[in-house]
């Protein structure tokens, strides 16, 4: 079972040109119901409590626990909540610094400096993207607290390496794993390496309820604390499960609880987890051996994926040689009904991240942010419609 990438740009709303206006437009995304979704929600409702940690609540977090090798999996309302709650459970002070990729969403770094850390922007890897260890190595001070590694587009981060530079600093590492349920690097499970690790069940995900996300617990000792934060900071859990006799405020959290209504959504489409991934690979494949003679001749790069990754198809990506080769190529594709986005803006370029005063460089993800285009990717594209836009990116000169 996997989840999909992730983190998204308000890029997504992409105008058409006006010729295509009433004609057939091809999508960037379109999320993809062919299970009991409508089922579960019709029981959720029936069962007359449709709140967090319902009936399918408790079944989905199953599910994904089964997923990380029995590890604890509370649902929350979304990545950015799950990546919030990881934060206050490392107890930042104002003076901690915390490590994250330049090129990733925002909620990577605003989750740290929202718990009163101040996030420190690393250079991506020149050929997947992912965050680059040896540049985080140069950027680890007495004042970090934790490193954050981004397994872009469903591609391991070298978390083995992350794990292991985190335990020789005596440093947290957080995998915000938000395109990359079910890939594995070396052959273990994504999400499976750090202390905590975050997904997204976003409508742009692999696999999606709308809206919501999830915290994974790998150390044992997070999570009754876990349980009390996302519970507004009360011990209500233990209250459900016959462990006290009343519940009370025992700690500062918030607000996290998916309603069981979106958890009736999210455990129908973990069923179908396999048949999705095994549909979307399909499609990136098929992207890869068509647009790879073009992508030669073109100077343009597509996705790397090394041999020690078994990646998640959450996106198919292009690079082209400039900025305005990659504005060109959008307008070019709109032109043919075909809708592209383009991807994350570089954190450390953004006016939150200018104001931070960090003089480090990150060249990759900075060039990542003016060259990068996304096709559209998702469970019902057909095969006509992918030839159309293979041939369409093809015509591109």
């Amino acid at each position: 079972m996997i989840a999909r990438s992730a983190h998204q740009r308000s890029a997504y709303a992409v105008t058409l040109h006006p010729q295509c206006i009433g004609e057939h437009v091809i999508p960037f995304n379109r999320p993809s119901f062919h299970g009991n979704e409508r089922l579960y929600m019709e029981q959720a409702i029936t069962n007359g409590s449709i709140s967090g940690n319902g009936e399918f609540t408790r079944k989905a977090e199953a599910a994904l626990s089964e997923m990380h090798d029995g590890a604890a999996v509370l649902l929350t309302t979304s990545c950015t909540h799950a990546l919030e709650m990881s934060a206050r459970l490392l107890d930042l002070q104002p003076d901690d610094e915390v490590i994250v990729p330049s090129y990733t969403f925002v909620s990577s770094a605003s989750a740290f400096m929202w718990n009163g850390a101040r996030p420190v922007f690393a250079n991506s890897r020149a050929d997947t993207l992912n965050i680059d260890p040896a540049d985080v190595a140069g950027l680890i001070t007495p004042r970090t607290k934790a490193i954050c590694i981004v397994h872009y587009a469903g591609v391991g981060a070298d978390p083995r390496e992350f794990a292991e530079l985190a335990e020789r600093h005596g440093i947290a590492l957080i995998e915000d794993n938000a395109h990359g349920l079910g890939g594995t690097f070396e052959g273990q499970l994504l999400g499976t390496f750090g202390a905590m690790s975050t997904l997204s069940f976003h409508e742009t995900k692999n696999i999606t309820c709308g809206e919501g996300g999830a915290l994974v617990i790998n150390d044992p000792a997070l999570v009754e604390r876990a349980e009390i934060l996302r519970e507004k900071g009360t011990n209500r859990a233990r209250f459900l499960r016959g462990q006290v006799d009343k519940y009370t405020w025992v700690d500062i959290g918030s607000s996290w609880v998916m309603s069981d209504m979106l958890a009736a959504i999210l455990a129908a489409q973990l069923e179908g987890f396999d048949e999705i991934q095994e549909r979307r690979l399909a499609l990136w494949n098929r992207y890869h051996q068509g647009l790879a003679d073009w992508a030669s001749e073109a100077n343009v790069l597509l996705p790397c994926i090394p041999v020690e990754a078994a990646h998640t198809a959450h996106m198919f990506h292009l690079r082209l040689a400039s900025l305005e080769r990659r504005d060109a190529f959008i307008q070019h594709m709109q032109e043919r009904g075909v809708q592209t986005v383009f991807h994350y803006q570089a954190l450390h370029e953004s006016p939150v991240g200018l104001s931070l005063d960090q003089a480090h460089a990150c060249q990759v993800a900075s060039d990542a942010s003016h060259t990068l285009v996304r096709l559209p990717l998702f469970y019902d594209l057909s095969a006509l419609d992918q030839q159309i836009i293979i041939d369409a990116v093809t015509a591109f000169k």
